[in-house]
């Protein structure tokens, strides 16, 4: 294929990734308007939305902070949730080939949509434009618009007025959701809302979302154990 000329697989996933970015930026509006429900200030609702850049753990470090809970928890959940980013890690270096000096912002660039889009996709080059592209172009959305909801938030004043108080635990669920398929994710989710539901009365801010993580632990070990012992199996 000549150079700088587009092929139509490289067409479609470009619509694509121009999809998902368009869907997934525009909802740092609510991540920043729930960063400053949360007590943050602007320049920090900014600083974390650049640094982290993982919508799942903003809305998990939003929801414990605005709960009352430690930074400690607040930052203890959020890198929980994070650390699925390093698997995804694992698989999209493989597919992409980077090259040394542009691993660190490949690592800040994948997240799920970037990983959905590039896997998704059957032959390098549009595995590439679709990393690249949906990557960078939601980190540049999700901040832009962040920024105006952080903004529009600091002037509504008493965020208890308009119940976001309580909305982040509602924007990680709306995330959450579409995420929810087949028997193990939806085991996963039940065990986790009843050890959250029996924890919460009794512990800090928090600390429920660290037990919940167990539910995974407890549902997912059983299963690949299973599987190894099958792999190693004479």
């Amino acid at each position: 294929m000549t150079s700088g000329v587009r092929s139509p697989q490289d067409e479609a996933v470009i619509r694509k990734s121009l999809g998902v970015v368009l869907a997934t930026g525009v909802y740092g509006v609510t991540a920043g308007a729930l960063a400053v429900a949360a007590g943050l200030s602007v320049l920090q609702a900014m600083a974390l939305s650049l640094l982290l850049f993982s919508g799942g753990s903003q809305f998990a470090f939003f929801g414990v902070i605005g709960a009352g809970g430690s930074p400690v928890a607040a930052v203890a959940s959020s890198t929980l949730l994070g650390v699925r980013n390093g698997f995804y890690g694992l698989q999209v270096s493989q597919l992409l080939g980077v090259h040394r000096w542009a691993r660190p912002l490949a690592a800040h660039l994948t997240i799920d949509e970037s990983t959905a889009v590039a896997i998704t996709q059957t032959e390098s080059r549009q595995q590439r434009i679709g990393f690249w592209l949906t990557g960078a172009g939601i980190f540049v959305l999700w901040n832009a618009t962040t920024f105006l909801g952080a903004i529009a938030g600091e002037a509504m004043g008493d965020p208890r007025t308009y119940g976001l108080d309580a909305a982040a635990a509602a924007a990680f669920v709306g995330l959450l959701w579409p995420r929810l398929r087949g028997r193990d994710p939806l085991a996963v989710a039940a065990l986790a809302v009843l050890i959250t539901v029996v924890t919460a009365p009794f512990v800090p801010a928090g600390v429920p979302v660290l037990t919940a993580a167990l539910a995974a632990l407890a549902v997912g070990l059983p299963r690949r154990t299973s599987r190894v012992s099958k792999v190693v199996a004479p």
